[in-house]
């Protein structure tokens, strides 16, 4: 902390605040460097790592202190042409993202963070030995070290609730019974892992869906030997096992689940697509978000933001409310779908808006669509603090948030979402918390590491059931 100095004078006393002296200049040994991306063994289609600038003081910055500030490097001496996409992600917070996806595997790979010239930390980093690219069809034959490697959780809550309602599974009943009774009217895609090689069946008209499953079953195989396994994965929006655990559940994996419903949850297959196709074909992924998150807090509009289709009766009475109170609200359709005979009413339709311009915003509003918005991930990547909708459905991470903690909540009708707005502007502050700890929580959580842990672990403790 600084000096005191006097910043508002009342009838009876002077209050002072903290004022932090400007930094000193970014110190090339001091700076911090860390992350999977500087580990041979953790495998992800783009791997990456965190520079956290500190100063010749030896304090953390806070804000950035340029885009520029570093140079990256990342070279094979067996391979003078090696072929390494990098990009450095200014997160605006004193710290970076640096990611990288290679194009081919390599040997002793050099990493070099500079800073004008000067090598960063313990700069050159050696990955040594082979280091495998996201094609490689190079398992590591042992589960338990592959998850050591990668430092995946002993456990994660929602996997063991999810599988507490099933004693033990028979497959040849459980293939039975999930076809009679969900085969005709619904669309899965039955899996089955022998000897690393995945086979699959679809059943139901519309099941197209099924590609985001197959790609990513095919990279977890190609990074790690899975165990001999069947299941089958509901390709549809909605959960389906409506049987309570006294009725003996059939084991469906799906994106989402519900209060009322026994399906056992897997990572949404937008966020899972993300993860592989990080700097590939997607543009919106949670290495992305962090780095274009806007202006600071303190430039960001006041005022709750929201776009998106019409997927829930909800998301009508929003725009509605927005309507009536444009000084607080700004939300707005993009499509019509569902309630094309409304439109007269909750249109005209608007341009869509750039993911990464919500965060000009501070406060972001996550409402259900047909399920549990899978946009939340993201949400909480940025700095703005999210608004989140109460609601039955939920994405396999729900557990672990904390309202108030990670999130402000707002009720399903919507009926107190103007008082909690008005509540983050009263507490600035509060809500400026609120919306680092949902920040941290998805730089923790919800990066391609951890969502290749959660689908091995999810396989690894179903087994058990088998």
């Amino acid at each position: 902390p600084g000096p005191l100095i006097p910043s508002e004078k009342a009838a009876t006393s002077v209050l002072f605040k903290w004022i932090m002296p400007p930094f000193a200049a970014p110190s090339a040994s001091k700076t911090l460097i860390w992350g999977p991306g500087l580990e041979t063994n953790i495998v992800l289609p783009a791997r990456f790592f965190f520079i956290q600038t500190v100063d010749s003081t030896g304090r953390n910055f806070t804000t950035s202190p340029g885009e520029k500030t570093f140079e990256v490097k990342i070279t094979s001496p067996t391979d003078p042409y090696a072929r390494i996409w990098i990009q450095i992600l200014d997160r605006n917070d004193g710290s970076f993202l640096v990611r990288y996806r290679m194009y081919a595997s390599y040997t002793d790979l050099h990493i070099q963070i500079l800073l004008k010239d000067k090598l960063v930390a313990k700069s050159p980093y050696v990955l040594k030995g082979a280091v495998y690219h996201e094609s490689c069809d190079c398992p590591e034959p042992s589960g338990a070290l592959w998850e050591k490697n990668m430092h995946c959780p002993a456990s994660f809550s929602q996997i063991e609730s999810d599988l507490s309602v099933f004693p033990s599974v028979d497959p040849d009943h459980n293939t039975h019974e999930i076809l009679k009774r969900f085969g005709k009217r619904h669309s899965l895609c039955h899996y089955t892992i022998k000897n690393n090689q995945v086979y699959i069946k679809t059943h139901g008209e519309h099941v197209g869906f099924r590609i985001f499953m197959d790609a990513f079953l095919l990279s977890l195989t190609r990074k790690v030997k899975l165990p001999d396994i069947e299941f089958f994965v509901n390709l549809g929006d909605w959960p389906l096992e409506k049987r309570q655990a006294s009725e003996k559940p059939s084991p469906i994996f799906s994106w989402c689940g519900s209060n009322d419903t026994q399906d056992i949850v897997m990572p949404t297959y937008d966020l899972t697509e993300s993860v592989l196709e990080t700097m590939g074909r997607v543009s919106l992924d949670m290495m992305s978000v962090q780095g274009h998150t806007g202006s600071v807090w303190e430039q960001k509009i006041s005022k709750a933001f929201w776009r998106g289709r019409d997927s829930r009766k909800e998301r009508l009475e929003l725009v509605k409310l927005a309507r009536a109170n444009p000084d607080m609200l700004d939300a707005a359709l993009t499509n019509f779908f569902f309630f094309k005979h409304d439109e007269s009413l909750y249109g005209p339709l608007v341009k869509h808006v750039s993911f990464f311009d919500f965060f000009k915003y501070k406060y972001q509003i996550n409402v259900d669509g047909t399920v549990a918005a899978y946009r939340l991930p993201y949400l909480l990547a940025g700095d703005s603090v999210v608004f989140k909708h109460d609601s039955i459905y939920y994405e396999h991470f729900y557990k672990q948030l904390q309202p108030w903690v990670h999130y402000i909540p707002f009720k399903a009708d919507l009926s107190d979402l103007l008082e909690k707005i008005q509540w983050a502007r009263d507490h600035d502050e509060e809500a400026k918390r609120i919306a680092l700890a949902g920040q941290q929580f998805a730089r923790t959580h919800l990066m391609g590491d951890s969502i290749f842990c959660y689908y091995f672990k999810l396989f690894q403790v179903f087994l058990f059931f088998l």
